[in-house]
């Protein structure tokens, strides 16, 4: 039977496994989905050959730039961000060949224009791992400008001691691409001025367990706009399917 799966580690926060084991359910799809929990990404290559009815993976944290090196090739998408989210499978009588792609791009994109408004067209992005690197392509694209928080300054990033109120206030669009706040650790949240935070600000997590963060629930006393990483799962999901049987 068609096998499809989330690799990343750990795997209990997963969203995936429930998404398209009612996808295949309500469309009647003869299909299984699994989570493959991989305590090293080096039991990737154990993986691949021991699943033979392997058809595509999602890629979630710590992974989506470690797995790069085990593809045969990317997308224009995943190489020009350098993250990888999704693995197709093409088995042939040559043998295989494992394509990376990134759906993050297409979710987030869907996701933050239900909620953008004009103003905000400055933003800071909390976290400079692999997620964060589909939410910098698509500010890019939006035309939208951008500083990076992150424990090391560097090019176009600041630390979280330099993040100040007036920083705060002139991005009125704050992305969280970091894991504080997920299940279980629900009483952490990203250090960050809020008291700077107004009405005209958005507050966008990545994360969805719970659906109100921390983060966001500090955003949400000061007046501002909030959104969770839900709807872009459900879109990149949704697309990762798409190049699977595209």
């Amino acid at each position: 039977m068609p096998l499809y799966g989330l690799i990343g580690y750990p795997l209990g926060h997963s969203f995936s496994a429930s998404f398209f084991g009612e996808k295949f359910k309500e469309e009647r799809i003869e299909a299984v989905y699994r989570n493959f929990p991989l305590e090293h990404i080096e039991e990737f290559k154990g993986l691949v050959a021991g699943e033979p009815d392997l058809l595509g993976l999602n890629v979630t944290v710590p992974y989506k730039q470690e797995i790069i090196p085990y593809l045969d090739s990317l997308s224009k998408t995943a190489e020009a961000i350098g993250a990888v989210n999704t693995i197709s499978f093409r088995r042939s009588e040559g043998g295989l060949e494992l394509l990376g792609d990134n759906t993050d791009v297409i979710g987030f994109r869907r996701s933050l224009k239900q909620h953008l408004k004009p103003h905000h067209n400055k933003a800071l992005v909390l976290g400079t791992g692999g997620s964060s690197m589909a939410v910098l392509h698509v500010l890019t694209d939006l035309g939208i400008d951008y500083i990076m928080v992150s424990r090391n300054a560097g090019s176009n990033k600041i630390t979280y001691e330099q993040l100040d109120g007036k920083v705060v206030g002139d991005k009125p669009l704050i992305i969280n691409t970091t894991p504080l706040g997920m299940y279980p650790k629900l009483e952490t949240f990203p250090p960050i001025p809020y008291e700077a935070l107004t009405s005209a600000h958005l507050l966008f997590d990545l994360v969805y367990n719970p659906g109100k963060t921390e983060f966001l629930r500090r955003g949400e006393q000061m007046g501002a706009a909030i959104a969770n990483g839900y709807d872009m799962l459900v879109f990149q999901a949704e697309a990762s399917w798409k190049i699977w049987n595209g």
